[in-house]
């Protein structure tokens, strides 16, 4: 703990995050229109989503080519030498605060680019051509979206073009996910190659379209969208897998490390500063997390112990795995008991929160194409995914952990509350993963406070799950500082942690491919603890639950060193709510 907080203030003292009050003068101006000119060419270059889509579908993906990269590389560059300008002592509280944000938000950008992170497009996770595919699951609403999807349509083989010519750049100099994490990903491209035209995905938003559209208009766009999907959908992911099953995954790298790349200390280390916004090193996350796992072990054996367990934790781990009344027997028994936790929260959100979001969200099960290798869920705005393959795999006793997580107050709770903030610039929706997945690690523990969990399997599932993240700080820096292999890591998660041998493989392989985002998860979770601790012990008697919650909820999406001094400030104003009293 000592070395996350002492990260957290070298980083604070590297952003020069002061609170006082500060009147609003020439540098607010200036930094304002720093940030709304590179906003206006951000979403001209398709970065980032427009708010409420007010300019409808486009009519064209985005271009990724190297030029392109080139661009935006030197627009970052630029626009940090401008921010780097400005004193932060010069602006006004409230832009301080935005400024902290946003400087960090575009060197992380700027770093990706140096590293030329787009010539890595996929992860385990995730790829360019699933999330296009997930993009056909959204609503369309008249007829000039129906022609500017048609038009998208037709411009991937354009777009899958350029990404490849990317991947084969990161081929060439060993820049791609390593070969073991690409194994059998190729499932998601043979779902639209192996389909029928009408079956494909990206025909989804035509079988049921607005009724105000007249027939023959919708007849006419089907038409359309079949030929597109037909004669130039399909052939772009022909194309792909053949690149893919030739030559991309033969000749993909063997290593797992992140260190293994070009420069690849000064690139680990840019995924730890991106990902955790703090300046500790990977010696310094194994460490901690070394630490945090043997709290959470002795936490374990107490439970074990509660329920009368006649072994050790290897053994009760393998009885939790194979037990059938830990699971499901159908999808939608598992979607009717995530559905049940999240009603429960619904009944306790009163006492431990102030301000609810506007927005609700659905229970949806993972698509059938991505399910094998997804994790078990995700949550954001609108919709909590829950993965109902392969159930054996999903035990019942995680799944209160999992859904106060990635629904609420997790991810479909936090995020809505973050975007429903007024006046606040655009660039402040965007997701930092420290504080975004600390939030939700911590609805976990709290979930323990509200009496989410029934049983003592439930709250050993809660820590199972604060296992998992603890354990990632050292298998992440293990596999990328530290020359784990698969082996070693699958291991560790086997051995300290309830999850399935199947997540602990596809988790496992996320890790090795996406370095450093796992490292964010138990480090934020930590700095809101810390936090939390920091107020009761300040404010004793009028540290008010609802009123901390809220205080960090409204502050949206922030680097780690931007919410310690929040609560700072919260302290010093006597504990009170950010909302007033209606």
């Amino acid at each position: 703990m000592k070395q996350i907080v002492a990260a957290l203030a070298i980083a604070a003292a590297f952003s020069s995050p002061t609170y006082a009050a500060a009147k609003p003068g020439s540098a607010d101006a200036r930094f304002t229109a720093i940030h709304q000119a590179e906003w206006k060419w951000r979403l001209q270059q398709r970065l980032e989503d427009e708010e409420d889509d007010v300019h409808g579908v486009e009519s064209r993906l985005p271009n990724v080519g190297p030029a392109v990269q080139m661009e935006r590389q030197k627009k970052w560059e630029d626009t940090l030498r401008q921010l780097d300008s400005i004193k932060p002592g010069q602006l006004s509280s409230r832009e301080r605060i935005n400024y902290q944000v946003y400087r960090a938000q575009i060197a992380a950008l700027l770093d990706n680019q140096r590293f030329r992170e787009y010539e890595k497009p996929l992860n385990a996770d995730s790829s360019f051509w699933s999330n296009l595919a997930a993009e056909a699951r959204k609503s369309f609403h008249t007829v000039e979206d129906y022609r500017s999807y048609v038009a998208q349509l037709n411009d991937v083989p354009r777009y899958f073009g350029e990404e490849i010519a990317n991947m084969r750049a990161g081929l060439a100099r060993g820049f791609t996910p390593p070969k073991v994490t690409l194994e059998g990903r190729d499932k998601s491209i043979t779902s639209v190659t192996e389909a029928r035209p009408e079956d494909v995905v990206f025909f989804k938003p035509f079988q049921q379209m607005p009724s105000a559209i007249p027939a023959a208009e919708q007849e006419t766009l089907k038409a359309a969208a079949l030929q597109a999907i037909r004669d130039k959908v399909i052939p772009a992911h022909a194309e792909l897998l053949k690149f893919m099953r030739e030559e991309y995954v033969p000749q993909a790298k063997e290593a797992l490390a992140a260190e293994s790349y070009p420069d690849g200390k000064a690139y680990y280390q840019s995924k730890i500063v991106e990902f955790t916004t703090t300046r500790l090193s990977a010696e310094q996350i194994h460490q901690i997390g070394l630490e945090e796992m043997a709290k959470i072990r002795a936490e374990m054996q107490a439970v074990m112990k509660q329920v009368g367990f006649q072994g050790d934790l290897p053994a009760f781990l393998q009885f939790l795995r194979t037990d059938p009344q830990f699971y499901a027997k159908t999808p939608e028994e598992l979607l009717m008991r995530a559905a049940w936790v999240a009603k429960k929260f619904d009944g306790k959100v009163a006492d431990y929160f102030g301000r609810l979001p506007r927005s609700r969200f659905a229970i949806i099960p993972v698509a059938p194409e991505i399910a094998p290798f997804y994790t078990s869920g995700r949550g954001g705005p609108g919709g909590y995914w829950v993965n109902t393959y392969n159930l054996p795999a999903r035990p019942l006793y995680s799944l209160p952990a999992l859904t106060l997580h990635e629904s609420a107050p997790g991810h479909a709770f936090q995020m809505p509350i973050a975007m429903e903030q007024k006046g606040r610039p655009a660039f402040r929706n965007a997701y930092i993963s420290a504080y975004g997945e600390g939030w939700a690690l911590y609805s976990e523990r709290l979930g323990a406070e509200m009496g989410i969990y029934e049983t003592p399997y439930e709250v050993f599932g809660m820590l199972s799950y604060q296992a998992w993240r603890a354990s990632r700080l050292v298998v992440d820096t293990g596999v990328h500082a530290k020359g784990w292999t698969r082996e070693q890591a699958q291991q560790y998660l086997m051995e300290n942690t309830a999850l399935s041998a199947h997540e602990v493989m596809t988790e496992v392989d996320r890790y090795i491919s996406w370095p450093g985002q796992a490292l964010s998860y138990y480090l934020g979770e930590m700095a809101i603890f810390e936090a939390r601790r920091k107020a009761e012990q300040a404010l004793g008697s009028k540290f008010d639950i609802r009123a901390f919650h809220d205080t960090v909820l409204e502050l949206g999406s922030v680097p780690l060193p931007v919410l310690q001094a929040r609560v700072d400030e919260f302290i010093a104003g006597g504990g009170k709510s950010p909302y007033p009293k209606e």
